[in-house]
């Protein structure tokens, strides 16, 4: 029998990985992530799908722990009653663009930015996480990453979810990144690939270079969220090799 590295409770998936098919049919989309056993998932666009997703996640057993959502410069207090909607408890900000990380007293501003909406956001009974590209890896100051910079800078209101897969496109070894950042890390995109900055050369996890059994035992209190930018053969597909090799179920 294959090994267990995760268990179904602990395993999410990133929404944005079935876009397309949710364009089309949002319910029959969530229908097929239930099917193959995901009991989780992370939506995007939450405040245009709120109403959507609170009606459909409970009727397939699935709930929504964390969400992408834009924050720095947002209009909050929708994004506060979406996330209350749907149940969601910890909103992920998913990318403050590249100019943002050049120098240290521009990651401190992001760093204060989303520390200032954490505290708002505390009032709902929400947490404020930020997740990572590669640039924020690529980038160094006094050579540490920008990554550890904001980490440094951020109050510890604010949490990381690491995108293991773009750590190491940027040249970080996760597993490394993740034991130096420690329990700030709360949340992993799981995925797996030939570490290019291709989104299509992405695979399913456990079909790819990365260590992921390295990767997640360097995180083992973190939600993994699987997740692929795009991938060249049917998503479905993917996210269900995903799912069996990381629970165990891959014969």
């Amino acid at each position: 029998m294959a090994t267990r590295l995760v268990s179904p409770d602990e395993l999410s998936v990133q929404l944005y990985t079935v876009r397309e098919r949710i364009a089309q049919d949002l319910p029959g989309s969530l229908g097929r992530l239930a099917e193959i056993g995901y009991r989780r998932v992370e939506p995007w666009g939450l405040v245009d799908r709120a109403d959507q997703l609170a009606e459909h996640l409970q009727g397939l057993g699935l709930e929504a722990p964390t969400s992408h959502v834009h924050l720095l410069g947002a209009d909050l207090e929708p994004v506060f009653a979406a996330a209350k909607k749907v149940g969601v408890t910890t909103i992920i900000d998913p990318h403050v663009p590249e100019e943002n990380w050049t120098d240290r007293e521009s990651i401190e501003r992001v760093a204060a930015g989303l520390g200032e909406i954490a505290e708002r956001a505390a009032d709902h009974g929400l947490r404020v996480g930020y997740h990572n590209h590669a640039f924020e890896l690529e980038r160094r100051v006094d050579g540490v990453s920008a990554l550890e910079v904001f980490a440094d800078a951020a109050p510890a209101s604010v949490i990381l979810e690491v995108d293991t897969y773009w750590a190491e496109v940027g040249g970080e070894p996760a597993a490394e990144l993740l034991r130096r950042l420690g329990d700030r890390v709360q949340a992993l995109h799981v995925k797996d690939g030939p570490r290019t900055k291709e989104d299509e050369d992405q695979v399913a996890v456990g079909d790819g270079v990365l260590p992921i059994a390295d990767i997640l035992s360097a995180a083992p209190g973190a939600l993994r969220v699987v997740e692929l930018d795009d991938h060249a053969g049917d998503v479905f597909e993917a996210l269900a090799r995903s799912f069996a090799f990381l629970t165990g179920e891959r014969s």
